[in-house]
């Protein structure tokens, strides 16, 4: 028998996302940080692209798997911010069950991606710096696609799941989503059905795949640091790390807010829900907005460059 409070949404045709729940009043002032963060993303990230098409000196793994990067960010900003913004400016709130699943699909997708991106960029900083002499052998041009096209498939494939299993459940209590956008546990927790394959398998991309990860880059930087140590003077060894600086600063952007928002989520039930709705959205918005800054300004080659497009009219 079904209840007057109860809808079938068995199969939703859309999805109601509330933004900010709690801060509705504040959404047009909370859109301008969000915004402005947008920009700046948008922005470093295509000079970053810019730059080193233009400049052929800057052809090297380091900076393809920059490239990766920036586009990954793009790619992962954009999937959320517009439809953000329009939940904040104009009140659109309604998404269609599909776009739902696809944007989810693609904000996961693009984060395994980023993920396995900083791994690639770790394993050239440790070529690099333990193995000068054959970084560019054992990093041809070849082997940095091939690392880019595994690093694509895997984000793919491993996050495919995700929408897969979303779409199956059906969903019997409501079409309401606390969030800017369509979280997977968001949607699951919406679901009439027993989820907990869907919770396991969230939690092993996490611990399985970002947790392995985290593992690759944490033993290339032991190799790194021991290599570094080994060095006789203290200015080789200042300038040596400072050729990683760029890249760690990108990690600690990326992982440690991940790491700590996916657990609050998964275990935070005490936390409030506007913060936690904020902390899941700045954790999407400022690694793709600090890495371009980051490598623009820590980077000389870029920087270097970046200054010249900007005088070389009037040297």
């Amino acid at each position: 028998m079904s209840d007057s409070n109860t809808t079938d949404f068995s199969n939703p045709s859309t999805f109601i996302l509330l933004g900010i729940p709690g801060l509705e009043a504040a959404h047009v002032w909370l859109s301008i940080p969000f915004c402005t963060m947008y920009v700046i993303a948008i922005l470093g990230n295509f000079t970053i692209l810019f730059i080193v098409k233009r400049e052929p000196s800057l052809r090297s793994p380091m900076y393809y798997f920059l490239c990766m990067l920036a586009v990954t960010d793009l790619v992962l900003s954009t999937s959320m911010v517009p439809k953000m913004l329009s939940i904040f400016w104009f009140n659109s709130r309604e998404i269609d069950f599909s776009a739902c699943l696809t944007q989810m699909y693609f904000i996961r997708c693009f984060s395994v991606m980023e993920s396995g991106i900083l791994v690639a960029m770790a394993f050239d900083r440790y070529v690099a710096i333990c193995n000068p002499l054959r970084h560019s052998t054992i990093l041809a041009n070849p082997v940095v696609a091939k690392i880019g096209l595994a690093v694509v498939l895997r984000g793919g494939i491993l996050v495919l799941p995700y929408p897969l299993l979303t779409r199956q459940w059906p969903y019997c209590k409501t079409n309401i989503i606390s969030d800017t956008y369509c979280a997977h546990i968001a949607v699951v927790k919406l679901a009439c059905a027993d989820t907990h394959m869907s919770s396991y398998y969230g939690l092993f991309v996490l611990f399985g795949v970002k947790g392995v990860d985290m593992f690759f880059v944490a033993f290339s930087y032991i190799q790194i640091l021991r290599a570094i140590f080994s060095l006789p003077t203290k200015d080789a060894r200042i300038k040596t790390f400072g050729t990683c600086s760029s890249h760690l600063c990108c990690i600690l952007a990326f992982y440690l807010p991940g790491l700590f928002f996916s657990l609050m989520y998964r275990f935070g039930q005490n936390v409030a829900l506007h913060f936690r709705v904020l902390i899941g959205n700045v954790n999407f918005l400022v690694p793709p907005m600090l890495n371009p800054i980051i490598y623009g300004v820590r980077t000389k080659q870029i920087l270097d460059r970046l200054l010249r497009l900007f005088i070389h009219k009037d040297i």
